[in-house]
């Protein structure tokens, strides 16, 4: 390998120089001094320089922005101050509270607080490493303690720095920042995806977040990234700032990007005014946004202020209301649940909700669609918030055609022709035909194969459809008799899919009775409950034989749950079902049993909305159901509290009509210790 000349070396220093230059003035101040041919013969020059000498590759060239070979995986990177989320705050009185609280802290009752006001972007927070002046390493938020090291991606990305001056940054300096896809390259990927016939992305965000965790780093240079920074992290020697504003302009000069629409407020009336302003300027903004975050200026106040849990006393989270957008509704099909509940769903104009494009919404039950006078044909009015399944909110009666036609409850199951129920007193009509009916045998082995059931990796919905729909199996049991040959057959498996799904089946029939209860789909019985009837049965034989009298003296089973249990228990088709699984060899140890929990929540009702940075939704619910509440889909007068995460929409702002105590992570936090 040949080593460099003198010449040499001191001319790929200096294209390296005039190149991170010309990317400063290009991408942080939009501001380019060279045309794009002049910049392109410069840039080729110092890669076929660094292509002869491979010694004079440096971690701050600009040739590292087109990615490298692909990684087996990202290493770990504990981050050394931690990344904190936000508190949330979704009303006026909620900023007011906040600014109460920071003024009370501090001792400073009678006094205007200064804040800076900052655009919440819709993206992916990171963490940027320099060691004298140079960027070596990148990562993402994670858990906020621990993040994946994803370096060689965001060295693809043109407004992040490779070197910064060092005489002007401290030593060791990282800086955060949130990597989002602005609208315009998020529509032109959308826009090559269907050109190649493959599957478009959903939002923004989640473009931008898988783009970043590719493992091949020059997929990631092809796609449209951007970054805001927002905040310094660690740092070692040089002077820090005094103030939040005097960060953000320490960042410009060092040659970040910063979002220039931040502005110092004073007290909760300008963060509010500020609020309102942004609110009204966000449908024209090239990038989505979700809120506004309020910082408390001054440096000092911030550290006295402290945080409590994984989140700031100094800043909160002002989010905005759930976004809703008109089209039409084209027509209402009856999709079947696992129990048989028949579920109306809106086939809808395509609309971009929130970032989202929306084809379908659900409406409820009828109940729901009579309450709100839907019917074919109407403009109707859809909404959204975060991660929240689309509904239609309402009508838009002043424009319905004249041929909009009445949505009706079809009279037969459109999956098995049986004749559909609705019971007295009952919102959800149901199709009573049980496993007959293919579509609740569809989610049924579904549920069966879940998390919190038997948890047999690698058996997707989709993979369960195709076996239900060729033939292969019709019962849960049916899945330890299918083999490798058989699966390595089936579209978009191999046989090293296959065979690990096998294994998969083998490994899952160790399991612990409580998980068999759960993962037999008894109606009503949760995790909480499956618990609590194993511990009390201890074995299936003593479950299935049990009258109403003994299972209603299980913590949390009442007599419409004794009696779903006891109704499953005496269908021929279910008790043949649990022979055969058993015969599979399904089994738990004696000691796997779970104790029956403390029911330190029953009685009470929750809702989860929003995004939750500690737990997914589905692990609060199985918190929230293990200490026996009641965890629903739907706020009223009679819901204890609704935990709301980022986000939140339209439950949150039920809540708040109703009275609804409403919950954040913290409160979560002490609710479930």
């Amino acid at each position: 390998m040949a080593s460099a000349d003198k010449q040499s070396r001191e001319r790929s220093a200096q294209l390296r120089e005039i190149l991170n230059y010309h990317n400063t003035q290009y991408y942080v101040y939009d501001d380019p001094q060279v045309d794009d041919a002049d910049y392109d013969a410069l840039f080729h020059e110092l890669r076929a320089l660094e292509e002869r000498f491979p010694d004079l590759m440096t971690p701050d060239s600009p040739t590292q922005r087109v990615g490298a070979a692909p990684l087996e995986g990202f290493e770990t990177v504990t981050h050394s101050v931690p990344m904190l989320s936000l508190g949330n705050a979704f009303s006026d009185d909620d900023v007011h509270d906040f600014d109460r609280r920071v003024r009370e802290r501090l001792e400073r009752e009678d006094e205007h607080v200064d804040y800076v006001g900052e655009v919440k972007l819709d993206g992916l927070a990171v963490s940027l490493r320099y060691e004298n002046g140079v960027f070596v390493r990148g990562a993402t938020r994670g858990d906020g303690t621990t993040g994946e090291d994803i370096t060689q991606n965001l060295r693809t990305i043109g407004q992040i720095p490779l070197v910064i001056d060092q005489n002007r940054a401290p030593k060791v300096l990282e800086v955060r920042g949130e990597v989002y896809l602005p609208l315009s390259g998020f529509h032109k990927m959308n826009e090559a995806a269907v050109a190649r016939e493959e599957k478009t992305y959903a939002n923004p965000r989640n473009a931008a977040a898988g783009s970043l965790r590719q493992l091949d780093s020059r997929v990631t240079a092809k796609r449209p990234l951007a970054i805001f920074c927002y905040a310094l992290g660690y740092s070692e020697g040089g002077t820090m700032p005094d103030t939040h504003t005097d960060t953000l302009a320490m960042l410009r000069e060092l040659g970040f990007p910063v979002n220039p629409l931040g502005k110092v407020v004073k007290g909760p009336k300008g963060c509010l005014a500020y609020y309102r302003d942004m609110q009204a300027q966000r449908a024209d903004l090239p990038y989505e946004i979700d809120g506004i975050v309020y910082k408390v200026n001054r440096l000092d106040w911030q550290r006295e202020l402290g945080q409590v849990s994984r989140s700031p006393r100094w800043a909160v989270a002002h989010k905005f209301p759930a976004q809703e957008r008109k089209t039409k509704l084209l027509s209402v099909e009856f999709q079947i649940g696992r129990t048989g509940a028949v579920t109306p769903v809106a086939r809808l104009d395509p609309v971009v909700v929130g970032g989202v494009t929306v084809s379908n919404a659900t409406l409820h039950n009828m109940d729901e669609v009579r309450r709100k006078d839907i019917h074919v044909g109407d403009t109707v009015v859809v909404r959204r918030a975060g991660d929240v399944i689309p509904e239609v909110a309402r009508v838009l009666l002043d424009k319905r055609p004249d041929d909009a036609e009445t949505i009706q409850l079809p009279v037969y199951c459109p999956e098995c022709g049986t004749a559909i129920e609705q019971l007295d007193g009952e919102a959800v009509a149901r199709c009573p035909a049980g496993q007959v009916c293919p579509a609740q045998r569809k989610q049924s082995i579904i549920h069966f194969a879940s998390r919190y059931a038997l948890d047999i990796e690698g058996l997707g919905d989709k993979l369960i459809e195709q076996l239900v729909d060729g033939g292969y199996i019709e019962t849960a049991a049916q899945l330890f008799e299918l083999d490798v040959e058989l699966l390595a057959g089936l579209e978009r498996m191999g046989s090293k899919s296959a065979q690990n799904l096998v294994d998969a089946l083998q490994k899952s029939k160790s399991t612990t009775f409580a998980r068999f209860i759960y993962a037999l789909g008894i109606r009503e019985v949760g995790e909480a409950t499956a618990a609590n009837l194993a511990s009390a049965f201890g074995g299936i034989d003593a479950l299935r034989e049990a009258d109403l009298e003994a299972l209603e003296n299980v913590s949390d089973v009442g007599p419409i749950v004794a009696q779903h249990i006891q109704r499953f228990f005496s269908n021929d088709a279910n008790r043949t079902l649990v022979d055969s699984l058993l015969a599979a060899g399904i089994g738990w140890p004696q000691e796997a049993q779970a104790p029956q929990y403390a029911q330190s929540l029953e009685g009470n009702t929750y809702v989860i909305t929003g995004t939750l940075s500690g737990m997914t939704r589905d692990q609060v619910k199985h918190e929230l159901q293990l200490r026996g509440a009641k965890v629903s889909g739907s706020v009223s007068k009679k819901t204890t509290a609704l935990i709301a995460g980022e986000a939140a929409g339209s439950k949150l702002s039920k809540a708040e009509s109703l009275g609804v105590t409403v919950l954040g992570e913290a409160d979560l936090e002490d609710l479930l210790t």
